[in-house]
């Protein structure tokens, strides 16, 4: 039996629905990521599922039992769970009354709430911070205080909203570390939401794509981002090389894609006469001033309509009689001299090549 349950859950305000028929299921110990854009709807079903809010339509299960509605089982249940905030609040006093302060309002004797804080200040790497005034720690201690808050309640479940977000680089890598050690120690049910997909592929092992308040997909994360079931699922993990085609040919699992009249080269166990989506992950292609003669079996000479930054990226559109989206460093663009306009050959592996079913 899953430890949490939701039902057909929908959340709307005013009349406008945020979240439309959410059905999933999360085991006890399993980690789980909620993974999206901004504004899908994230944070959301995650205080529907901490029973912050009330749902517009839909149940709710914890352990089999409905806690939809029912005002005292909630409360009871809740004290089962704990949240981590995107932005969590913590008080004008040190790090250890911040961590204790739960336990102080459960009543618990001072001896077990000092055993507690200080093993909840040890999992997190915060016992050296114990006496700082909390309100003086950076973005990345204060989100560390916060899980340990919520995990010296030794809660059932922990949900975590976007745990890392507006934090820097190595305070996201220490949050993760934190996280990781959690997950491998403690065996406890974590549901997070996050807009980070590589968090979510790094720390879950199961993945729920929400877009527009629906969940798209859900499924391991290696699933997710190799065999996304739709559009909307693919482009949003980055699978910008979208192809359309039918396999017209196959030997011992090497299998022919007719893509605009020009022939892709990939592993798969489709059969003559399917139609596919041939998917190709943009950093899997690399782009040469000569026909490569290595071991790409696919290589298109293309014609350069489009080249975009982004940091020490380029985003390059390659227009190989069907389109192609390349990402390459900024450094190799340069020594290649690429420019708008100029001629290109695009390579890519047969393992670097997703074939799926076309969806409808």
């Amino acid at each position: 039996m899953a430890l949490l349950k939701t039902v057909n859950l929908g959340q709307k305000y005013g009349e406008r629905y945020v979240l439309k028929d959410v059905n999933l299921e999360v085991d006890r110990g399993d980690v789980f990521a909620l993974i999206g854009p901004t504004g899908a709807g994230k944070t959301t079903l995650i205080r529907l599922l901490d029973l912050l809010e009330t749902p517009a339509s839909g149940r709710i299960y914890i352990d089999g039992v409905d806690v939809t509605c029912s005002g005292g089982y909630r409360l009871a249940i809740r004290r089962r769970m704990a949240l981590v905030q995107q932005k969590p609040v913590v008080f004008d006093m040190s790090v250890y009354e911040n961590v204790a302060c739960g336990l102080r309002w459960r009543h618990e004797k001072s001896e077990a709430i000092r055993q507690k804080v200080e093993a909840a200040l040890e999992l997190v790497a915060m016992a050296d911070y114990k006496s700082r005034n909390a309100r003086t720690l950076s973005g990345g201690e204060t989100q560390r205080v916060a899980i340990a808050r919520a995990l010296v309640t030794q809660p059932e479940v922990l949900f975590l909203d976007e745990p890392t977000a507006n934090l820097d680089p190595v305070s996201v890598s220490k949050i993760e570390e934190v996280l990781a050690h959690i997950i491998g120690q403690q065996k406890t049910t974590i549901v997070m939401a996050t807009h980070d997909m590589s968090q979510g592929q790094r720390l879950a092992g199961r993945i729920g794509v929400l877009i527009d308040g629906e969940i798209l997909q859900l499924d391991s994360p290696s699933e997710i981002f190799t065999s996304p079931k739709s559009r909307e699922v693919a482009q949003f993990v980055g699978v910008d090389n979208i192809l359309a085609g039918v396999v017209v040919a196959k030997d011992n699992g090497l299998v022919t894609t007719e893509v605009s009249g020009y022939r892709l080269q990939s592993i798969s166990d489709f059969g003559l006469g399917e139609e596919v989506y041939v998917l190709i992950r943009p950093e899997d292609i690399t782009l040469t001033l000569s026909k490569d003669i290595g071991s790409a079996r696919n290589t298109f000479l293309g014609r350069i309509t489009k080249m975009t930054p982004l940091g020490p990226l380029v985003r390059i559109e390659v227009d190989c009689g069907f389109p192609l989206l390349a990402l390459i460093t900024k450094r190799s663009a340069q020594e290649l001299g690429l420019t708008v306009g100029g001629e290109v050959y695009a390579n890519f592996k047969t393992t670097a090549i997703r074939t799926i079913k076309r969806w409808r």
